[in-house]
């Protein structure tokens, strides 16, 4: 995934952009890097890799080494950015979230022969390179960034800071991903997170919608181009990436993932699913306040019967080989014996992607003497890998878990009846969570359905990507 935020303001912003993109950095591990604009220096930039540090430790020396009345600034879990570019529509900054699937194509097609491209690990090219060399194909940004979002197959959501200090803010076309505008008293803010601008004394002047754009400066916002009809926001922001205090649309992520998990438990109470529990607990963070909805509707106590120890190790997926962030996964949980020894517990858990980290975490609990470890995951089976942004993004589907299973109980032939699998109801759909309870030894398995995921968002179906639970485009 990823993230960014950018400021252009009549004083000195680099301080309050450097705070508004750290607020991002839930969102990216790898790299992140900003961009700011003086009047007698220009464009400066600075980038550094994030892999086994925060941002904050990177960048908190950016003010003593830049500055300027305008900034951009990125969280990324690809490509290094922002990029410095010179073109013949100025030099500018440029940083991006979403996927290009079509660079080689796009390259082929539409780029000259002879450019030379940033090779990324593997030989990639840098997403957000190719990204400025097909905006820049055009004679105005506006031309250029719709061009570029028409031909790339993916997903594109761009900041540009050019070399008069403005900054100009284009959502993707379908509006995969958000962006927010807030006024402050001496400028505009654009942002990933609403809270970033929030906390920053901005209130949020709209919500820019699919494929629009839009250029502010310290007292302006023009919007360069209009929003399409069509619409397609993730609805993953709200179950897994989006930070609890984030709102998208106007819709509040930690009271949508209450909401959540109260139809989980209504389901269960209907079905009858678990007798005595003695805690419902939340697979941290994002978990959480799924299982606090699932308490509260169904009366049984919630506790943390494990606790994350955070301070040295924030993310359980920093380092680059899988053995290493398994090894660190295990090490930060710490057991509550008393939660957990002789007692049966439900856990809830944003969704079941892999199956790599939720077999150690079960194992755990057992090891620590739970009598019963029922699961909910907060989201139907994933049974697509995101060809959107970055979220279950894999070489294969097969590396899903629930792919996998099928395969194991009927063959290839069974993604013929994907929907069976996904409903619990169907003979199929029991066969799957049957299977994913003999394999992690659950007592009982049930995953949220997409009509009360959707429900819980409380926006139109029409709205929302649900590409990675149903393959609807």
């Amino acid at each position: 995934m990823g993230g960014f935020f950018g400021i252009t303001s009549t004083k000195e912003c680099l301080l309050d952009v450097f705070f508004g993109v750290d607020y991002h950095s839930h969102l990216g591990t790898r790299r992140a890097g900003l961009a700011a604009y003086d009047a007698e220096i220009g464009l400066q930039r600075q980038i550094h890799n994030i892999e086994n540090s925060p941002f904050r430790t990177k960048f908190e020396h950016v003010l003593d080494e830049m500055n300027g009345t305008a900034a951009i600034g990125c969280i990324s879990d690809s490509d290094p950015q922002p990029l410095l570019i010179r073109s013949k529509l100025g030099t500018f900054a440029i940083c991006t979230t979403g996927v290009i699937n079509n660079a080689e194509e796009l390259i082929e097609q539409h780029v000259q022969r002879d450019d030379h491209f940033d090779a990324m690990t593997g030989g990639r090219v840098n997403s957000t390179e190719l990204l400025a060399s097909l905006i820049s194909l055009k004679d105005s940004f506006v031309e250029g960034i719709r061009f570029a979002q028409e031909v790339i197959d993916g997903t594109t959501t761009i900041l540009i800071l050019t070399n008069s200090g403005s900054i100009i803010a284009a959502r993707d076309k379908v509006g995969r991903l958000p962006i927010l505008i807030g006024k402050g008293e001496d400028g505009y803010c654009a942002t990933f997170e609403s809270y970033a601008a929030e906390k920053l004394g901005f209130e949020i002047e709209k919500e820019l919608g699919p494929g629009e754009i839009v250029e502010l400066t310290p007292d302006s916002i023009t919007v360069l181009a209009k929003p399409g009809k069509k619409k397609r926001i993730c609805s993953f922001l709200w179950t897994y990436y989006g930070y609890s205090t984030a709102a998208y649309e106007g819709v509040n992520v930690e009271a949508m993932r209450y909401r959540n998990g109260a139809l989980m438990a209504q389901n269960d109470k209907e079905k009858g699913m678990v007798g005595d529990l003695d805690y419902v607990c939340g697979m941290p963070d994002s978990g959480i306040p799924h299982a606090i909805g699932y308490a509260n509707e169904s009366g049984t106590h919630y506790a943390r019967a494990f606790i994350k120890y955070t301070p040295t190790w924030s993310r359980s997926f920093m380092p680059s080989k899988q053995t290493e962030r398994d090894k660190i996964a295990k090490m930060k949980q710490i057991p509550v014996k008393d939660l957990i020894t002789d007692k049966k517990l439900l856990f809830v858990d944003d969704s079941i992607v892999r199956g790599t980290q939720i077999k150690e975490t079960v194992d755990f609990l057992y090891e620590n003497g739970a009598k019963e470890v029922h699961m909910r995951s907060a989201c139907p089976p994933i049974m697509f890998g995101c060809k959107y942004l970055n979220f279950s993004r894999s070489t294969s589907d097969m590396d899903l878990i629930a792919r996998r299973v099928i395969v194991e109980l009927e063959g290839e032939e069974g993604f013929e009846h994907i929907d069976e699998y996904s409903d619990g109801n169907t003979k199929r759909g029991k066969n799957l969570r049957e299977a994913l309870c003999k394999r992690f030894e659950f007592a009982s398995l049930d995953f949220q359905s997409i009509e009360n995921v959707i429900k819980a968002i409380g926006l139109p179906e029409c709205e929302l990507c649900t590409y990675c639970l149903n393959g609807k485009e």
